[in-house]
């Protein structure tokens, strides 16, 4: 009785095998049935009958059959979710900059909060002696420090475009409600040479608001004024990375369970761990 056994024959060939063994099963079962109808003991009163009750033995056989599984080798995915543009042009940008020379917009505002430089709690100087351990020393910045732009807005006059729900790929998971950007505070790993840093999407350029193509897919800046730039980051991201004023890095999004424990984990009220941890000392509090 072969058909016995094609189960575990089945686990170790593939599927083609797994194939031409099923039907011979079902070829067993029909000539069997076949002589049963000679003997008049068939429970099926027509041909047409049998072959529906053939063609759910065969369903149910497959759906019994054990799936190859394939054990990956080492303990991450050998494909990443999202992956790293690569040899993208970096430029510096920072909170309640002053248009000028290749900076058209001023950044007092972002895409997506209108009083940025207030909600951050001031101006965000680039100059490194106002400095310390990434932030100004002038005030504790209320926001992450460690911010970046990408060409790409997901709202505009208050509704989300119409690519917006195809073209993100976290846009269901992340959405909150009409016109609430899902792009806004998101992570990004930067990588220069050997060293990689984290901070959080705020604003959208540069130059550009539009090109989905670029951000969320395969293509590649667009030529514009500063050498074709695709990613503006902040001074804390530029002195963390040690990078030029405008420079190469390559970039990625993240999951905010992927982000490392680093400096960017420190400050801002819209920054996950800050708030996380906040929570925690609260329930601590209350015990």
């Amino acid at each position: 009785m072969p058909c016995l056994n094609a189960r575990h024959q089945i686990k170790g060939g593939g599927n083609s095998r797994m194939k031409r063994l099923l039907s011979v099963c079902l070829t067993l079962v029909i000539v069997g049935a076949a002589r049963g109808d000679e003997q008049s003991t068939s429970p099926y009163a027509t041909a047409a009958d049998f072959a529906k009750y053939a063609m759910k033995l065969r369903e149910q056989a497959l759906l019994k059959v054990e799936p190859q599984v394939f054990v990956p080798t080492s303990s991450r995915p050998t494909t990443q979710r999202f992956p790293w543009k690569m040899n993208i042009v970096t430029t510096v940008f920072w909170v309640g900059e002053q248009a000028g020379g290749n900076n058209p917009v001023p950044n007092y505002r972002s895409s997506w909060d209108l009083n940025w430089t207030t909600n951050y709690g001031g101006f965000d100087t680039p100059d490194p002696s106002s400095r310390r351990n990434y932030i100004p020393v002038a005030f504790i910045p209320h926001q992450n420090p460690f911010y970046c732009a990408l060409p790409y807005n997901d709202v505009t006059h208050g509704q989300f475009k119409p690519e917006a729900p195809l073209v993100i790929p976290w846009f269901k998971q992340a959405y909150t409600g009409p016109g609430q950007s899902v792009c806004k505070d998101r992570w990004i790993a930067i990588r220069k040479d050997k060293h990689t840093c984290y901070a959080q999407w705020e604003d959208c350029g540069p130059f550009r608001t539009d090109h989905f193509q670029y951000v969320f897919q395969n293509e590649h800046p667009k030529p514009n004024l500063n050498q074709g730039a695709g990613l503006d980051v902040s001074p804390a991201v530029r002195d963390y990375l040690g990078l030029a004023p405008t420079d190469v890095t390559d970039w990625q999004f993240v999951e905010v369970r992927d982000v490392p424990a680093g400096p960017w984990r420190n400050y801002g009220e819209n920054n996950h761990f800050v708030i996380a941890r906040r929570q925690t000392e609260k329930l601590s509090a209350k015990k």
